[in-house]
């Protein structure tokens, strides 16, 4: 999505700029109470400079909604998303990469909610979108391409997922050799969603070495506190728990929950499956329930 393209000299628009930059940053970091405040505040300045459906607001309204995305409040992502869109495509048309951006985030709430199915027609429209508008290796339709196979993966269509896992990993790897070092985390995350696939084949010894190398990633990238971390914390525990590695599960069940319980609402399925997870563990540990 663009940035405001505010007048330098109107405070007003300078200060909203301020504020959307500032939210994303809290966003990245995972602080997302603070980025909350930071989003509304832009929101409501920029819809007071330029009016409701203006381009600018989509992009406050777009961001926002990622937030709420990740924050586990789908219901409003998915009604800042839809009024992103019909902004988005009356600006700058059907086929823009703008609109292919916003049908990857549509796709990824879905993914979020798990519902595969209804999210992968807004990941195949991305990835048509951009691969006209920008080429077949761009950056940005690998980033579409790996949203597809994670929606894939999660309708157990291995055979069609897995390919293009590879094929994602492999040009972001390529970026990052040519010095592209955002790069680094789209392949963490890649790695991630590999090894969920590989251990959904159950293939374990080769999972546990991607989320591994997915872990080492992020905690590099993001810091060992990162919600983002906790993902694969929490994937590897149940991995290492279906192969009765109990106290090695335990420690990282420990700590995906802490983080997951510091960031996420009560009600998140993240948090809500670690949660169950861990207990379902402990009561393992504690001889209450029969090892699975």
């Amino acid at each position: 999505m663009p940035n405001l393209q505010a007048n330098p000299s109107n405070t007003q628009a300078s200060h909203a700029r301020w504020l959307l930059q500032r939210a994303d940053a809290c966003r990245a970091q995972g602080q997302y109470s603070q980025a909350e405040t930071l989003y509304l505040n832009a929101l409501a300045l920029t819809e007071t400079i330029f009016g409701p459906a203006h381009a600018e607001v989509a992009v406050v309204l777009n961001n926002l909604a990622v937030l709420y995305k990740y924050s586990g409040n789908f219901d409003a992502a998915g009604q800042l998303y839809q009024r992103a869109l019909t902004i988005t495509e009356r600006k700058y048309g059907a086929a823009h990469p703008h609109v292919a951006t916003i049908y990857h985030n549509l796709g990824g709430l879905e993914h979020a909610r798990g519902r595969y199915a209804a999210g992968e027609p807004f990941a195949r429209r991305s990835v048509e979108i951009r691969e006209k508008a920008l080429g077949p290796e761009h950056v940005d339709v690998a980033a579409d391409l790996a949203a597809l196979a994670a929606l894939l993966d999660g309708q157990k269509r291995y055979d069609e997922s897995e390919p293009i896992y590879r094929r994602v990993l492999a040009l972001f790897e390529a970026r990052l050799a040519a010095g592209d070092e955002q790069a680094a985390y789209e392949i963490a995350v890649n790695l991630n969603n590999l090894a969920a696939l590989k251990h959904g084949q159950g293939y374990f010894a080769e999972a546990e070495q991607l989320y591994r190398r997915a872990l080492a990633l992020k905690e590099k990238l993001l810091g060992a506190e990162h919600p983002d971390v906790a993902l694969t914390l929490n994937n590897l525990a149940v991995l290492l728990k279906k192969q009765r590695r109990y106290a090695e599960a335990e420690q990282l069940y420990g700590r995906a929950l802490a983080l997951f319980e510091r960031v996420l609402a009560p009600t998140h399925p993240k948090l809500v499956a670690c949660r169950e997870n861990y207990a379902g563990l402990r009561r393992i540990l504690t001889g209450t329930a029969v090892a699975a």
